[in-house]
């Protein structure tokens, strides 16, 4: 079954859209998209909705990440029958919100045992018609942290901080990062999927140095191919050194080449930040127009 493709059928036939927002610790998990014999952030929350429903649930993704992969401001959505949802709050005059939550944190902790706390549920409203967590979205935001010399391997953090042993230049950072930015295609820095375009629009592509020395990478785009992100920070991280100079970055991405150039950083540093939303009444337009544009 596609993992994309809800149980129960979109609004229009009397069901409820319900956004919800969650954050995750993604060390634990092989990625988000379910997997046979693995244990995946969706495959956890879809478990644990059904137990909480009696049925199955399919949860539909603002963006899949990787195994290791972090998130702070994911988005999913899931459809509810209006009865389902009216009565979280078994008769005691809770908002349905709040009720939902509540026992989802508590199934959550049934299916995660130890690993209670890993998945985050956040907040679970019903959606504006038309809302599609994944086609709605207008962008997608990751961090990445790199702490590029001993002195600032800090074992408190080194979960989600990669140690580099080669200290980065930031001016050859952003000269180089700053070239990519628009509408171009990345299949230099991507693991392409059959039938899936791999042109994206860059809209921000920035390092920046914390107080304590740490590096911090900000990639934005309105949607990202598979390993993007980490191509273009293992990318970065060449020229950075002084190992390549700026404009081959811009260079690969040009030569539209998926070769032993295109390193991948590792996952772990990696933290989906935040996806936008256009206002409620622009979000079924913004699904359709992303659909169109995907799937022509």
């Amino acid at each position: 079954m596609d993992s994309e493709k809800p149980v129960v059928p979109a609004g229009d036939n009397g069901f409820l859209r319900i956004r919800m927002d969650l954050s995750y610790d993604g060390a634990p998990f092989s990625g988000w998209a379910v997997q046979p014999g693995r244990r995946t952030v969706q495959g956890c929350l879809e478990e644990a909705l059904a137990m909480l429903l009696r049925r199955p649930v399919r949860v539909v993704v603002a963006g899949r990440t990787d195994a290791g992969v972090h998130a702070r401001g994911q988005v999913v959505h899931f459809d509810v029958a209006p009865g389902e949802w009216g009565s979280m709050d078994r008769g005691r005059a809770v908002d349905p919100s709040t009720a939902f939550l509540r026992r989802l944190r508590g199934t959550l902790s049934r299916v995660l045992g130890d690993l209670t706390g890993a998945i985050e549920p956040h907040a679970a409203v019903p959606a504006p018609p038309g809302f599609d967590a994944r086609f709605s979205a207008l962008w997608r935001r990751y961090s990445y942290r790199i702490a590029d010399s001993p002195a600032r391997w800090d074992p408190v953090t080194r979960h989600f901080t990669l140690w580099h042993r080669q200290r980065q230049d930031i001016g050859l950072l952003n000269e180089a990062a700053v070239l990519l930015l628009g509408m171009n295609d990345f299949l230099s820095f991507c693991k392409p999927r059959e039938g899936s375009t791999t042109i994206r629009e860059l809209q921000r592509f920035e390092f920046e140095r914390a107080d304590d020395g740490v590096l911090r990478a900000l990639v934005q785009a309105d949607a990202f191919c598979h390993n993007m992100v980490r191509a273009l920070i293992g990318s970065a991280l060449q020229v950075g050194s002084g190992e390549r100079e700026p404009a081959w970055l811009y260079q690969r991405m040009l030569a539209r080449a998926k070769d032993s150039r295109s390193l991948l950083a590792p996952p772990h540093p990696l933290v989906l930040e935040e996806v936008c939303y256009p206002d409620d009444d622009a979000v079924a337009l913004r699904a359709d127009l992303t659909r169109a544009r995907r799937e022509g």
